[in-house]
Protein backbone atom coordinates (compact mmCIF):
# COMPACT_ATOMS: atom_id res chain seq x y z
CA UNK A 1 0.00 0.00 0.00
CA UNK A 2 1.53 3.38 -0.95
CA UNK A 3 1.99 5.70 1.73
CA UNK A 4 0.01 9.10 1.09
CA UNK A 5 1.77 11.94 -0.25
CA UNK A 6 1.67 14.41 2.84
CA UNK A 7 2.49 17.68 0.76
CA UNK A 8 0.86 16.95 -2.91
CA UNK A 9 3.32 19.02 -5.25
CA UNK A 10 6.15 19.89 -2.74
CA UNK A 11 6.42 21.89 0.02
CA UNK A 12 6.15 25.03 -2.16
CA UNK A 13 3.21 24.06 -3.74
CA UNK A 14 1.95 23.64 -0.05
CA UNK A 15 2.56 26.98 0.93
CA UNK A 16 0.98 29.31 -1.75
CA UNK A 17 -2.05 26.78 -1.25
CA UNK A 18 -2.25 27.33 2.40
CA UNK A 19 -1.12 31.06 1.11
CA UNK A 20 -4.36 31.05 -1.03
CA UNK A 21 -6.65 30.14 1.51
CA UNK A 22 -6.27 33.33 3.38
CA UNK A 23 -8.94 35.89 1.73
CA UNK A 24 -7.13 38.93 3.25
CA UNK A 25 -3.66 38.08 2.51
CA UNK A 26 -4.52 36.60 -1.33
CA UNK A 27 -6.30 40.59 -1.96
CA UNK A 28 -3.27 42.33 -0.32
CA UNK A 29 -1.37 40.11 -2.90
CA UNK A 30 -3.24 42.03 -5.94
CA UNK A 31 -3.17 45.40 -4.55
CA UNK A 32 0.66 44.84 -4.64
CA UNK A 33 0.73 43.60 -7.86
CA UNK A 34 -1.64 45.66 -9.28
CA UNK A 35 0.50 48.75 -7.93
CA UNK A 36 3.58 46.92 -9.29
CA UNK A 37 2.28 47.10 -12.76
CA UNK A 38 0.92 50.58 -12.78
CA UNK A 39 4.47 51.09 -11.36
CA UNK A 40 6.02 49.13 -14.34
CA UNK A 41 3.71 51.21 -16.83
CA UNK A 42 2.90 54.32 -15.20
CA UNK A 43 4.49 56.24 -18.50
CA UNK A 44 2.40 53.95 -20.53
CA UNK A 45 -1.07 55.38 -18.05
CA UNK A 46 -0.61 58.56 -17.35
CA UNK A 47 1.35 60.52 -20.26
CA UNK A 48 0.58 64.11 -22.51
CA UNK A 49 1.89 62.54 -25.56
CA UNK A 50 -0.61 59.99 -27.75
CA UNK A 51 0.55 56.30 -28.21
CA UNK A 52 -0.24 57.24 -32.25
CA UNK A 53 -0.44 60.03 -34.20
CA UNK A 54 -2.08 60.01 -37.64
CA UNK A 55 -1.74 62.84 -39.70
CA UNK A 56 -1.61 64.23 -43.24
CA UNK A 57 2.39 64.40 -43.11
CA UNK A 58 2.52 60.74 -41.67
CA UNK A 59 1.95 58.60 -38.57
CA UNK A 60 3.69 59.45 -35.83
CA UNK A 61 4.30 57.49 -32.38
CA UNK A 62 5.39 60.66 -29.85
CA UNK A 63 4.86 58.17 -26.66
CA UNK A 64 7.58 56.00 -27.99
CA UNK A 65 9.94 57.45 -30.44
CA UNK A 66 11.12 61.44 -30.35
CA UNK A 67 10.14 63.16 -33.68
CA UNK A 68 12.03 66.34 -34.11
CA UNK A 69 8.37 67.70 -36.09
CA UNK A 70 6.28 67.35 -32.86
CA UNK A 71 8.98 68.38 -30.17
CA UNK A 72 7.19 70.33 -27.76
CA UNK A 73 3.66 70.14 -29.56
CA UNK A 74 0.83 70.37 -27.96
CA UNK A 75 -1.04 67.29 -29.84
CA UNK A 76 -4.36 67.95 -27.53
CA UNK A 77 -4.63 71.24 -29.04
CA UNK A 78 -6.92 71.71 -32.07
CA UNK A 79 -3.54 72.80 -34.32
CA UNK A 80 -2.63 68.96 -34.67
CA UNK A 81 -5.67 67.62 -36.59
CA UNK A 82 -5.90 63.84 -37.13
CA UNK A 83 -6.48 60.24 -35.49
CA UNK A 84 -4.90 60.17 -32.34
CA UNK A 85 -5.32 57.49 -29.09
CA UNK A 86 -3.85 59.13 -25.90
CA UNK A 87 -3.07 57.24 -22.54
CA UNK A 88 -6.06 56.27 -20.05
CA UNK A 89 -4.84 59.70 -18.33
CA UNK A 90 -3.66 61.57 -20.93
CA UNK A 91 -1.69 64.30 -18.61
CA UNK A 92 2.00 64.56 -17.39
CA UNK A 93 3.05 64.70 -13.84
CA UNK A 94 4.88 67.89 -14.25
CA UNK A 95 2.51 69.49 -16.72
CA UNK A 96 0.87 72.83 -15.75
CA UNK A 97 -2.02 74.65 -16.26
CA UNK A 98 -2.43 77.74 -14.59
CA UNK A 99 -6.48 77.46 -15.37
CA UNK A 100 -7.46 74.62 -13.83
CA UNK A 101 -5.57 75.68 -10.05
CA UNK A 102 -7.12 73.73 -7.20
CA UNK A 103 -10.32 71.74 -9.12
CA UNK A 104 -12.56 68.36 -7.94
CA UNK A 105 -12.62 65.42 -9.41
CA UNK A 106 -14.22 66.11 -12.58
CA UNK A 107 -14.17 64.23 -15.95
CA UNK A 108 -11.80 66.29 -17.36
CA UNK A 109 -9.43 65.35 -14.65
CA UNK A 110 -10.68 62.36 -12.63
CA UNK A 111 -8.71 62.72 -9.36
CA UNK A 112 -8.55 67.22 -9.51
CA UNK A 113 -5.74 69.10 -9.59
CA UNK A 114 -3.42 70.57 -7.64
CA UNK A 115 -1.99 74.36 -6.54
CA UNK A 116 -0.43 74.47 -9.61
CA UNK A 117 -2.85 73.13 -11.96
CA UNK A 118 -1.03 69.79 -12.12
CA UNK A 119 -3.36 66.20 -13.22
CA UNK A 120 -3.20 64.47 -9.73
CA UNK A 121 -4.41 61.54 -11.05
CA UNK A 122 -1.16 61.75 -13.36
CA UNK A 123 1.01 62.90 -10.18
CA UNK A 124 -0.40 59.80 -8.00
CA UNK A 125 0.28 57.10 -10.65
CA UNK A 126 3.98 58.16 -11.13
CA UNK A 127 4.44 58.48 -7.71
CA UNK A 128 3.52 54.47 -6.94
CA UNK A 129 7.01 54.09 -9.09
CA UNK A 130 8.86 56.55 -6.62
CA UNK A 131 6.84 54.41 -3.31
CA UNK A 132 7.64 51.14 -4.88
CA UNK A 133 11.05 51.74 -6.33
CA UNK A 134 11.98 52.74 -3.10
CA UNK A 135 10.66 50.13 -1.23
CA UNK A 136 11.97 47.20 -3.40
CA UNK A 137 15.54 48.77 -3.63
CA UNK A 138 16.22 49.97 -0.13
CA UNK A 139 14.67 46.42 1.59
CA UNK A 140 16.75 44.52 -0.56
CA UNK A 141 20.10 46.23 -0.09
CA UNK A 142 19.36 46.15 3.84
CA UNK A 143 18.37 42.58 3.13
CA UNK A 144 21.83 41.88 1.58
CA UNK A 145 23.51 43.31 4.52
CA UNK A 146 21.41 41.59 7.08
CA UNK A 147 21.85 38.18 5.42
CA UNK A 148 25.55 38.46 5.54
CA UNK A 149 26.36 40.03 8.47
CA UNK A 150 23.54 37.31 10.45
CA UNK A 151 25.05 34.11 8.44
CA UNK A 152 28.75 35.00 9.36
CA UNK A 153 27.35 35.27 13.09
CA UNK A 154 25.27 32.57 13.50
CA UNK A 155 27.86 29.94 11.51
CA UNK A 156 31.11 30.72 13.21
CA UNK A 157 29.86 31.86 16.69
CA UNK A 158 32.36 32.23 18.91
CA UNK A 159 34.06 35.66 18.83
CA UNK A 160 32.33 36.84 15.72
CA UNK A 161 28.91 36.07 16.80
CA UNK A 162 29.61 38.37 20.17
CA UNK A 163 31.46 40.95 17.81
CA UNK A 164 28.95 41.17 15.39
CA UNK A 165 26.06 41.06 18.34
CA UNK A 166 27.38 43.92 19.77
CA UNK A 167 27.49 46.02 16.12
CA UNK A 168 23.89 45.21 15.73
CA UNK A 169 22.92 46.11 19.84
CA UNK A 170 24.76 49.46 18.82
CA UNK A 171 23.34 50.09 15.55
CA UNK A 172 19.72 49.55 17.20
CA UNK A 173 20.53 52.01 20.02
CA UNK A 174 20.27 54.32 17.63
CA UNK A 175 16.58 56.34 16.40
CA UNK A 176 16.26 55.04 12.99
CA UNK A 177 13.90 57.82 11.84
CA UNK A 178 16.02 60.57 13.42
CA UNK A 179 19.73 59.04 12.17
CA UNK A 180 18.11 58.92 8.73
CA UNK A 181 17.44 62.39 9.34
CA UNK A 182 20.86 63.45 10.11
CA UNK A 183 22.07 61.70 6.62
CA UNK A 184 19.64 63.08 4.60
CA UNK A 185 20.47 66.77 6.11
CA UNK A 186 24.66 66.03 5.20
CA UNK A 187 24.28 64.36 2.07
CA UNK A 188 21.07 65.81 0.61
CA UNK A 189 18.21 64.45 -0.21
CA UNK A 190 17.69 62.82 -3.44
CA UNK A 191 16.19 59.48 -4.39
CA UNK A 192 19.33 57.88 -4.30
CA UNK A 193 20.01 58.94 -0.89
CA UNK A 194 16.93 57.92 0.35
CA UNK A 195 17.31 54.49 -0.91
CA UNK A 196 20.71 53.92 0.55
CA UNK A 197 19.99 55.69 4.14
CA UNK A 198 17.24 53.09 4.62
CA UNK A 199 19.28 50.51 3.20
CA UNK A 200 22.25 51.02 5.76
CA UNK A 201 20.05 51.46 8.40
CA UNK A 202 16.97 48.70 8.90
CA UNK A 203 19.50 45.83 8.42
CA UNK A 204 19.96 44.84 11.92
CA UNK A 205 16.34 43.19 11.90
CA UNK A 206 17.37 40.76 9.54
CA UNK A 207 20.56 39.99 11.09
CA UNK A 208 19.13 38.82 13.83
CA UNK A 209 16.65 36.65 11.80
CA UNK A 210 19.34 34.91 9.94
CA UNK A 211 21.80 34.77 13.14
CA UNK A 212 19.13 32.87 15.04
CA UNK A 213 18.10 30.50 12.09
CA UNK A 214 21.79 29.53 11.44
CA UNK A 215 22.70 28.94 14.75
CA UNK A 216 19.49 26.32 14.88
CA UNK A 217 20.50 24.78 11.78
CA UNK A 218 24.21 24.51 12.02
CA UNK A 219 23.89 21.33 14.24
CA UNK A 220 21.57 19.73 11.74
CA UNK A 221 22.40 16.21 10.75
CA UNK A 222 22.61 17.15 6.65
CA UNK A 223 24.94 20.64 7.75
CA UNK A 224 27.59 17.85 9.87
CA UNK A 225 27.60 15.34 6.62
CA UNK A 226 28.05 18.62 4.32
CA UNK A 227 30.90 19.63 6.12
CA UNK A 228 32.20 15.59 6.45
CA UNK A 229 31.84 15.68 2.77
CA UNK A 230 34.52 18.33 2.50
CA UNK A 231 32.11 21.00 1.77
CA UNK A 232 33.67 24.52 2.42
CA UNK A 233 32.18 27.17 4.15
CA UNK A 234 31.17 29.40 1.61
CA UNK A 235 29.07 26.06 0.00
CA UNK A 236 27.66 25.09 3.16
CA UNK A 237 26.72 28.56 3.98
CA UNK A 238 25.09 29.76 1.02
CA UNK A 239 24.07 26.00 -0.62
CA UNK A 240 22.44 24.33 2.41
CA UNK A 241 21.78 26.68 5.14
CA UNK A 242 20.52 29.75 3.73
CA UNK A 243 17.40 28.53 0.95
CA UNK A 244 16.65 26.74 4.73
CA UNK A 245 16.61 30.25 6.67
CA UNK A 246 14.39 32.38 3.72
CA UNK A 247 11.09 31.77 5.03
CA UNK A 248 11.58 34.22 8.46
CA UNK A 249 13.52 36.80 6.03
CA UNK A 250 11.18 36.49 3.38
CA UNK A 251 8.25 37.33 5.91
CA UNK A 252 10.53 40.07 7.57
CA UNK A 253 11.01 41.89 4.20
CA UNK A 254 7.53 42.20 3.56
CA UNK A 255 6.88 43.91 6.53
CA UNK A 256 9.93 46.19 6.04
CA UNK A 257 8.90 47.22 2.38
CA UNK A 258 5.46 48.48 4.49
CA UNK A 259 7.96 50.43 6.83
CA UNK A 260 9.90 52.05 4.06
CA UNK A 261 6.55 52.98 2.25
CA UNK A 262 6.38 54.82 5.14
CA UNK A 263 9.72 55.99 5.70
CA UNK A 264 9.72 57.29 2.04
CA UNK A 265 6.49 59.34 2.43
CA UNK A 266 7.53 60.76 5.95
CA UNK A 267 10.39 61.96 4.24
CA UNK A 268 8.84 63.60 1.33
CA UNK A 269 6.63 65.27 3.80
CA UNK A 270 8.55 66.77 6.01
CA UNK A 271 10.53 67.74 2.43
CA UNK A 272 13.91 65.25 2.93
CA UNK A 273 12.73 62.78 0.65
CA UNK A 274 12.77 62.67 -3.09
CA UNK A 275 12.66 66.74 -4.41
CA UNK A 276 10.46 68.16 -7.40
CA UNK A 277 9.93 67.76 -9.75
CA UNK A 278 9.51 64.03 -9.26
CA UNK A 279 6.65 63.12 -8.06
CA UNK A 280 5.94 61.09 -4.87
CA UNK A 281 2.91 60.29 -2.37
CA UNK A 282 4.60 62.02 0.48
CA UNK A 283 4.76 65.12 -1.33
CA UNK A 284 2.18 65.18 -2.79
CA UNK A 285 0.67 65.18 0.79
CA UNK A 286 2.87 67.81 2.28
CA UNK A 287 2.06 70.17 -0.67
CA UNK A 288 -1.71 69.96 0.14
CA UNK A 289 -1.36 71.25 3.73
CA UNK A 290 -2.17 74.97 2.37
CA UNK A 291 -5.72 73.64 1.00
CA UNK A 292 -6.97 70.88 3.42
CA UNK A 293 -9.87 72.51 4.61
CA UNK A 294 -11.21 73.30 1.14
CA UNK A 295 -9.23 70.65 -0.95
CA UNK A 296 -10.28 67.71 0.37
CA UNK A 297 -8.74 65.44 -2.35
CA UNK A 298 -5.44 66.77 -2.17
CA UNK A 299 -5.02 64.82 1.57
CA UNK A 300 -7.70 62.21 0.76
CA UNK A 301 -6.29 60.58 -2.03
CA UNK A 302 -2.85 60.16 -1.61
CA UNK A 303 -3.52 59.21 2.08
CA UNK A 304 -5.53 56.70 1.19
CA UNK A 305 -3.09 55.47 -1.06
CA UNK A 306 -0.35 55.58 1.07
CA UNK A 307 -2.46 53.73 3.67
CA UNK A 308 -3.74 51.02 1.50
CA UNK A 309 -0.45 50.16 0.31
CA UNK A 310 1.32 49.59 3.65
CA UNK A 311 -2.14 47.54 4.98
CA UNK A 312 -1.69 45.25 1.46
CA UNK A 313 2.23 44.38 2.26
CA UNK A 314 1.47 43.75 6.07
CA UNK A 315 -1.58 41.57 4.86
CA UNK A 316 0.81 39.98 2.40
CA UNK A 317 3.26 39.85 5.56
CA UNK A 318 0.83 38.09 8.12
CA UNK A 319 -0.65 35.48 4.98
CA UNK A 320 3.33 34.44 4.46
CA UNK A 321 4.24 34.35 7.88
CA UNK A 322 0.74 32.01 8.74
CA UNK A 323 2.03 29.47 5.13
CA UNK A 324 5.30 28.85 5.85
CA UNK A 325 4.27 27.71 9.40
CA UNK A 326 5.60 23.84 9.38
CA UNK A 327 2.31 22.97 11.47
CA UNK A 328 0.24 25.01 8.79
CA UNK A 329 2.43 23.13 5.63
CA UNK A 330 1.18 19.87 7.02
CA UNK A 331 -2.21 19.80 8.08
CA UNK A 332 -3.78 21.83 5.93
CA UNK A 333 -4.49 20.22 3.11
Amino acid sequence: MEKPDILPGGYRAAVWRNFKRNNLAFGGLCIVSALIVTAILAPLIANNKPYIYVSEKGVYFPLFFNHSELKDADLRSGAYPGFKIFPPVPYSPSEYDLSFIVLPPSAKHIMGTDEQGRDLASRMIHGTRVSIFIGFIAVFLYVMIGIVVGALAGFYGGKADMVISRLIEIVMCFPTFFLILTILALWGPSLLSVMVVIGITGWTGIARIVRGEFMRLREADYIVSAKAAGAGDFRVIFTHMLPNALPPVLVSAMFGIASTILIESSLSFLGFGVQPPTPSWGDILSQSRDFIDFAWWLTLIPGFAIFITITAYNLVGDGLQDAFDPKSVIHRR
